[in-house]
């Protein structure tokens, strides 16, 4: 074995660079008995590679090759099978499980310990050995083969070399001397043992020469060290010498170091004595204008709001440790104050009576915007506030108490102003749409609150256009008046009294919130009433017509939707939406007013009923809403309006129809269905699309009966005799054997076809459209229709007799008295002298 591990690696490891450390000779289990080597290689580069090769013996020669390789990492598991009994057998899992028949289990074994001992070695991976002995699993391994195999070979690792060039050359020079080193290798032994002794005596003896020069090396080290003494004696006097200098400069060093000090406590206190100079020195000129500036001029303001701002700078420096107990700073502090405290009562006297004047303001009433209903504007007012904007910021800051004071009396004064104003407008406005609606009384009637339909199609047509007019202008003065007094209360409030400033507004979100709040919440208090008076202008307009909810639901919608396009929660979407919440409401209540008047409706039992009014009154809403609601913002709430009120127009149809007596329900459904279908086709409403659909059904289907139960049999004996036929070929009698029966044989036939001649057939027919006119109304024009629907439905008859007549009496030539054309020149005749 190890011969063949020196041929391998020779032959086959050494061109690759690799040491062979271990070897098995194996087979695979189960199979023909093939053998070959399994090796366990490193190689000899770092980073070093282990790797277990499969080496195979070549079938045209005696060479070895090498076959398959696997890198040691890709090792699994090892498992020998049985760990207490010997057993050649074993198995490495790889990518797959290779099993293997060692040629003897001390191979195995030495194998598989090397195979561990790499691993632990080198790539510290914890590969599963099972079923393997724990002696073979420990550093060491007993000598033996396995020991020269495996055993010696970790430690080889490390200390192995391999030969160079120039050694390798030498040996093979020293064996071509000595030519028996091959074959008597104790005789080779024998003459490298004698020519060492040769060497070591000869080194004995080159000692011994060298003695007397090792003498004179002993003297030359005495002399070395005499001078070593010498020289040691010359430092220690330097270092007295050095020891003198180093204490002088020490002296000096220490008294640099006070000095230094001193530089610093003199550069510290300067800085000290010019931050308080800096920072705690109020000019002349603000102190002055804190004590005496004109606050009711703008440069007085502009010189009060300077001096203000820098005496809060003042105030509000971060004093260092220690400041605080030096007597100049203490009176600074109180100097401070005492303008502070002077300055806020000088402010707050003044902007109080400021506010006083203008909550008695009557430079602008409200009598001199009658005619454009707006509300009085209060710029100049508002204009002369702004000035005050940043005194109020530094008052908040300051005196808190006066701040709120000033709050309260500003609010006080101002709800009265506002107040005032807002009420006479709203009185106004009420005159003047009671003014409106009485005009529109006198000239066509009464619309009323509940908004009844009643009364001639022409008559209310004049009344909702006169209406719509008045109501879309009340609308858009009490809009406009939401814009006026919304702008003016925007401007007030920011330009008077922001609660914290103009200045404090774009600094942070948490603060620009916070301003917005509190403005609302004096908004709030300031106009509170504008709420109440919309709602009361509202409540009046509802109550002298219900349709003005229509006009104030569009123009509040889109108002509202204004306003909260700016600010969502703004004081003015809040009002607004809180208004449009009403308007909303009573829009509803509208709606459920029509609804219920329809539910109400009491026709006459003595004149026919006609086109109903909530029918046409359903139209004229209509009509209106869509001038009304065009591009509107609250389409969908009138989408859910009309689909009640159309639904209880088509419920209520059918009930006047049922209880209607003297005219026919059929002609009732037709005629209002009719009248429905009419105005949803020409409107194009939408959302109707379904009702209009069903309208077009119920309408035609009621004509159908009405010309059926109408028209009924006009020839009635002839009818019934074509009804027993019928029967008679119900009952299995073919048709050209009818004729034979007695009851329907051809003398019977003519003699029923005798009764009815043309004349009596015209006069009946004559008959049958006075009966029609008279049930049908002149509004809806469909005499005409109806009288061509007869028409068709007896040709239809007539048709379906002379079918039966040829087909049972065929060759009889039997006919009618009259014919088709007959019949058309007679229904022609008959509606044009009608």
């Amino acid at each position: 074995m190890t011969a063949i591990k020196h041929a391998l690696q020779r032959d086959i490891f050494t061109p690759n660079d690799e040491r062979l450390l271990s070897i098995v000779n194996v087979c695979k289990a189960g199979k023909k008995k093939k053998n070959c080597f399994l090796c366990a290689t490193v190689t000899t580069e770092r980073p070093v590679q282990v790797k277990v090769v499969k080496v195979k013996k070549s079938d045209k020669g005696d060479f070895y090759k090498r076959q398959m390789a696997w890198e040691l990492r890709d090792l699994a598991e090892v498992d020998a099978k049985d760990a207490n009994k010997e057993n050649p057998e074993f198995d490495l899992h790889f990518e797959k499980v290779y099993r293997w028949v060692a040629s003897s289990t001390a191979e195995k074994n030495s194998f598989i310990s090397c195979i561990w001992k790499l691993n632990q070695r080198y790539l510290r991976k914890k590969v599963e050995f099972v079923n393997v002995s724990p002696q073979l699993l420990e550093e060491s391994v007993p000598s033996g083969e396995s020991q020269s195999v495996a055993g010696g070979d970790e430690d080889a690792l490390d200390d192995y070399q391999e030969l160079n060039t120039r050694e390798e050359q030498d040996i093979e020079n020293m064996m071509q001397v000595c030519e028996y080193a091959i074959s008597n290798a104790e005789a080779f032994a024998e003459k490298l043992s004698r020519e060492l002794q040769v060497l070591d005596g000869a080194n004995i003896q080159s000692i011994m020469a060298s003695e007397k020069q090792v003498n004179i090396l002993m003297q030359l080290l005495d002399e070395a060290l005499a001078e070593v003494d010498t020289i040691e004696g010359k430092l220690l006097g330097y270092e007295e010498m050095l020891q003198s200098v180093k204490e002088q400069m020490d002296q000096i060093s220490q008294s640099n170091h006070l000095i230094q000090i001193s530089n610093t406590n003199n550069s510290k206190l300067l800085d000290e004595i010019q931050f308080l100079v800096n920072y705690l020195d109020l000019s002349k000129g603000h102190i002055r204008a804190l004590q005496e500036g004109d606050l009711s001029s703008p440069k007085g303001i502009e010189a009060c709001t300077n001096a203000a701002e820098a005496l809060l700078q003042c105030m509000n420096v971060a004093l260092r440790p220690g400041h605080d107990k030096l007597s100049a700073v203490k009176q600074q502090q109180q100097l401070f104050t005492e303008l502070r405290d002077v300055f806020a009562r000088r402010l707050t006297n003044h902007l109080n009576n400021v506010f006083v004047h203008q909550g008695h303001d009557q430079s602008s009433t409200l009598a001199q915007h009658v005619a454009e209903l707006t509300l009085p504007k209060h710029s100049p007012l508002h204009r002369d506030l702004l000035r005050y904007a940043k005194l109020m910021e530094w008052l908040k800051s300051t005196q808190r108490e006066k701040y709120e004071g000033l709050s309260r009396t500003y609010v006080d004064y101002m709800t009265r102003l506002y107040e005032r104003e807002i009420k006479d407008f709203f009185e106004i406005a009420k005159i003047k749409m009671a003014g409106t609606t009485k005009e529109g009384k006198g000239k066509f009637g009464l619309h009323g609150s509940s908004g009844k339909l009643t009364g001639s199609t022409s008559s209310l047509n004049k009344l909702s256009v006169n209406s719509s007019n008045s109501r879309r202008s009340q609308s858009s003065s009490l809009l406009d008046m939401g814009n006026m007094s919304a702008s003016d209360l925007d401007v007030a409030d920011r330009t008077k009294f922001d609660k914290v400033g103009l200045g404090v507004l774009g600094r942070t979100a948490g603060s620009l919130k916070s301003v917005l709040d509190v403005v609302r919440q004096m908004m709030n208090k300031i106009f509170h009433s504008i709420e109440t008076e919309l709602n009361s202008l509202i409540a009046l307009g509802d109550k002298i017509d219900s349709f003005n909810s229509l006009y104030m639901l569009v123009k509040m919608s889109h108002h509202v939707w204004t306003a909260e396009t700016v600010d969502p929660a703004s004081f003015l979407s809040t009002t607004l939406g809180n208004v449009l919440v009403t308007v909303k409401r009573n829009f509803d209540k509208c709606i459920s007013g029509q609804i219920r008047q329809m539910e109400e409706v009491k026709i006459s039992k003595k004149s026919k009923v006609g086109i109903l009014p909530f029918v046409t009154g359903f139209e004229e809403f209509a009509e209106l809403a869509e001038t009304i609601f065009r591009n509107a913002e609250r389409r969908g709430d009138l989408d859910k309006a009309y689909a009640k009120l159309i639904q209880a127009v088509f419920q209520n149809v059918e009930k006047v129809a049922s209880e209607s007596q003297k005219t026919p329900r059929d002609v009732v459904m037709m005629e209002n269905f009719h009248h429905i279908f009419s105005t949803l086709s020409r409107m194009k409403i939408s959302c109707l699309e379904a009702e209009r659909k069903e309208a077009k059904h119920k309408y035609l289907d009621h004509l159908q009966s009405y010309v059926i139960n109408s028209l009924g049999q006009p020839l009635e004996k002839l009818n019934h005799f074509f009804e027993g036929v019928e029967a008679r070929v119900a009952q299995g009698v073919r048709e050209e054997e009818v004729s034979y029966q007695l009851a329907f044989s051809k003398q019977e036939l003519r003699k029923v076809i005798r009764e009815y001649p043309g004349k009596e057939v015209k006069k009946g027919l004559d008959n049958l459209y006075k009966k029609v006119d008279k049930h049908l109304c002149e509004e809806e024009s469909l005499l005409q229709v109806v009288w061509h629907s007869m028409q068709d439905e007896f040709i239809r008859q007539y048709k379906h007799f002379e079918g039966l007549i040829n087909r049972c009496y065929p060759g009889s030539g039997i006919t009618m008295d009259f014919t088709i054309q007959d019949m058309l020149e007679y229904f022609s005749s008959i509606a044009q002298s009608h």
